[in-house]
This record gives C-alpha cells, structure tokens and sequence, in this order.
C-alpha cells in the first residue's frame, strides 16, 4: 500500500495544497511565500526522505506566521493519513543532530496522542520573512495535527540560522526513523493494539 496523501486547506488565511509520500526520495516543491520556511521543508524532505509538495497562499503582507502554521496543521494530517493504523512502523525516533556551532535532539513517538515538549532557547531573530519563533509553532501546529509526541532539546547554539535548521533536521531525521517499516514487527507497536 502507498503511503501517501494529499490535503487541502482553504480559510481566509491561507490556501494550502499538500502532498506527502512517506516512501520517497526527499524530493521536493516548495512554495509557501516564506523563503526560510520552504529552505526548512527541503529539510523535512532531504533528511526524512519524504517526497514534498506544498504549494500556500498565504497572508504573508501581515506576517508569516499564518502561513507557518497551517502548513504544519496540513503536515500532521498528512502524516497521520500516510501512516494509516501504523501497522508494522518502527512508532519511536530520535535524532541527535550538530551543526558547527549547535547541538539539537528531537524524539518522536507516533503515539495518536498530541504533545509537543520544546526546551529550545531559539534567540529572537527574524531570518529573511521568518521570525525564528515560528519554529516552535510549525512544530506544535504539526504535532497536533498529527497526533504524536515531540521533544525537542537544543543542548546549545548560537547562531539562529543554525539552531533552527539543525531542529528542523533533528526532526524530520526522528520523524523518518518513526515512520519507516519495521521487517520484524507484523502489527501495531502496541500493547493495547492500536495506535
């Protein structure tokens, strides 16, 4: 069975088309009217080896915080569709991830249970259009939507640029290790038999 989907979100805020194949080979088309935004979705892509498509209209003359988090709104349903009754999925990742002058963690559990845990310090810069607090919100708006438990930690960092990409990639790098097929496990990876 494919693991894909596709979601459209239509509001007075932002028009989104998203696609999303779990089974891919980080490939990706990225317009959201954010360029900083859609350079850290090519991360998703890359490091989660996903295939990505978001195409968004949003209300960038406001800000882009709209824009930010309905794609992570359609990210977690995305995923959630993709993934089905997660029969035979690893369910956990972790991902510890450096870049020069930073260190991240992000842990998944693809729980069906929504909870975001963020003890990331992210210094208060805007990076092209995009404020670096919209990080966070990307990733509440996606963890919520797609029912899981993320933990993010940002052990250290001082460049902003780096500390946000390195997050985005500790994630979608978890988020690939929780969502591959595991050849030994037929079924849910639960005890209550269900996800």
């Amino acid at each position: 069975m494919p693991r894909t989907a596709h979601i459209e979100r239509n509001t007075a805020e932002t028009q989104i088309e998203l696609s999303l194949n779990l089974d891919g080979t980080g490939a990706s088309t990225l317009s959201t009217g954010v360029g900083f935004f859609d350079h850290m979705l090519t991360h998703i892509a890359k490091h989660g080896l996903f295939d990505l498509n978001v195409s968004c209209k949003g209300d960038t003359h406001i800000d882009a915080h709209h824009t930010v988090e309905d794609v992570g709104i359609c990210f977690g349903k995305a995923l959630a569709q993709a993934l089905g009754d997660k029969k035979g999925i690893r369910r956990f990742g972790d991902c510890t991830l450096p870049m020069d002058d930073t260190l991240a963690t992000a842990a998944v559990d693809l729980s069906g249970r929504p909870y975001l845990v963020w003890r990331a310090d992210v210094p208060l810069e805007t990076l092209g259009t995009f404020s670096s607090q919209l990080a966070e919100e990307f990733w509440r708006a996606a963890s919520s939507a797609g029912a899981f438990n993320l933990h993010v930690l940002l052990h250290h960092g001082r460049n902003t640029h780096h500390i946000v990409e390195a997050i985005f990639k500790a994630c979608a790098r978890a988020l690939r290790a929780a969502t591959e097929p595991d050849p030994r496990a037929a079924g849910v990876p639960s005890t209550k038999g269900v996800l």
